[in-house]
């Protein structure tokens, strides 16, 4: 890494960005917009009649599955025996591990993955169901997670089998390359995929892919075409110690540490792509439910479409070096009203050149489509009107920790959010002249976040780089668009798979 860029994450640790400043959360018709039932048809069929050989699904990918089974790890390293009896008592004072443990049991049959497990155990000279009867809850968990059971928490989240059907169970990983066939693959039936992956699980998914692509592309008549890519080491940022000073091995070298998925823009701005759709690894339905996901998927890229085509007819109007007044109020309606894009302060005072100049600014920049479902309570971010560079706001989908903690104003706003973000985002990445835009340069690299690590039980201090669609997305020209809480099925913890949308 040049030394030029340590130094400026150094002076970031000392010097840290502000919070950022939220005005109030975005609601419908502030922000948000809701399709009526007869624009939704056009939307499907403009998007179906434009996006051939245009879309590639991008799918952030590298998270350990460890997180999912946060909530039974405890009960591994207890060394006395777990009592059912007890148990339930504690359930029943409101201990949420034991709630989660016994909710787990009850309904392990459920899992996609318990015809593995079964298989594991028998091969180890036990019966599973035998073991649940007993309450050897510790030794099921042990095959669960552990080798020589299945070792899931040494898996990628998204080859854990989520899904049972009939005759197969699915992995995260295969249920997005089954909904992508509906919406992605071109006339040739060609479909594209992208998955940014962990070092450690590339060659697993690799494997993955050789051994189910071939049933997948034979039974939808499709063929994947997907591609793997890792977090680039070139993104690392310095760790530091309580004093800021540079965070120092044993071996006296620098101790540089993977940034976070805002990284992960660099990834995106690799592709060779236009329309890019954006969605997490664990937000998957089974089959019976894809027809209403994918046509939301189709939707929100018609959007894209219909406003892609009204920015390049307006940059194609700003073409002459001035412009009359009545593009001029023609395009300012249009950023505002529709784009929800703010012009600066005194922008009726500068020359026609002027204007031209900052419309066309405005303008030509990458654009977004964010589905957005009503807020449940579920954790995570959420859209936002922000106070921005120049004094006036933009549309921004933000995280708490982004957010100043001690400033009850500031709770208060993000705490009043009506939407919450499922990152179910459609991107148009190409200019007016089919150009691709340079992603990396309509980043806010001060939208960084500082956080407190560890590295061989000493403390330090660490930075994340501005998140994918946080502060990695913060100049593109964003729309957020109401969509139904039946598109949003995350699978945050295990027991999630117990959720009605997860199972057959």
């Amino acid at each position: 890494m040049k030394l030029e860029k340590v130094l400026q994450q150094i002076d970031l640790f000392q010097r840290p960005p502000a919070y950022l400043r939220l005005l109030r959360p975005c609601t419908v018709g502030d922000g948000i917009s809701v399709l009526s039932s007869d624009q939704t048809e056009p939307l499907i069929s403009l998007y179906e009649q434009n996006s051939k050989g245009r879309a590639i699904k991008f799918i952030p990918a590298s998270g350990a599955a460890t997180r999912m089974f946060k909530p039974l790890l405890n009960f591994i390293g207890q060394q006395e025996p777990i009592n059912r009896v007890l148990l339930e008592k504690t359930a029943a004072q409101g201990n949420k591990e034991s709630r989660d443990l016994l909710a787990f049991m009850e309904g392990i049959r459920e899992f996609a993955f318990f015809d593995d497990l079964d298989s594991v155990i028998s091969a180890a000279g036990f019966r599973l169901e035998s073991l649940l009867r007993q309450d050897q809850f510790k030794k099921i968990l042990a095959f669960l997670l552990l080798e020589p059971g299945l070792d899931y928490l040494n898996l990628p989240k998204g080859l854990i089998q989520f899904h049972r059907y009939v005759t197969e169970n699915r992995t995260a990983f295969e249920e997005h390359l089954v909904e992508a066939v509906d919406y992605v693959a071109d006339a040739r039936r060609k479909c594209r995929l992208h998955f940014t992956v962990s070092p450690d699980s590339l060659k697993l998914f690799q494997a993955f892919l050789g051994r189910m692509g071939p049933a997948i592309e034979k039974r939808f008549n499709v063929s994947l075409k997907v591609t793997f890519s890792l977090q680039k080491s070139s993104t690392d940022t310095i760790a530091v110690d309580f004093e800021n000073r540079p965070f120092r091995l044993e071996d006296g070298k620098l101790l540089f540490r993977p940034a976070g998925h805002g990284a992960l823009i660099e990834n995106l701005n690799d592709l060779e792509g236009d329309i890019l759709f954006i969605k997490n690894i664990d937000n998957v339905v089974p089959d019976r439910l894809k027809p209403e996901m994918t046509r939301w998927k189709k939707i929100l890229g018609g959007y894209l479409l219909f406003l892609q085509d009204r920015i390049f007819r307006a940059v194609d109007k700003l073409s002459p070096e001035e412009i009359d007044d009545q593009t001029e109020t023609e395009i300012t309606r249009f950023l505002n009203e529709e784009l929800y894009v703010e012009l600066p302060p005194f922008f009726s005072q500068f020359t026609p050149r002027e204007k031209r100049r900052i419309l066309m600014e405005r303008l030509n920049r990458p654009l977004r489509v964010c589905g957005m479902v009503r807020n449940v309570g579920e954790p995570g971010g959420g859209p936002f009107w922000v106070s921005d560079k120049e004094g006036g706001s933009s549309l921004q989908i933000v995280e708490s920790a982004q957010v100043d903690p001690f400033s009850a104003e500031q709770k208060g706003i993000m705490g009043g959010a009506t939407h919450f973000n499922p990152v179910d985002i459609v991107c148009g990445v190409k200019d007016r002249w089919g150009k691709s835009f340079d992603l990396c340069t309509f980043v806010d690299s001060q939208a960084c976040i500082i956080t407190q690590k560890s590295n061989d039980g000493i403390d330090l201090k660490a930075l994340e780089l501005p998140g994918l669609w946080n502060g990695g997305m913060a100049d593109w020209i964003t729309v957020f668009l109401e969509v139904p809480l039946e598109t949003f099925n995350p699978v945050k913890t295990v027991n999630d798979l117990l959720r009605e949308s997860h199972q057959p």
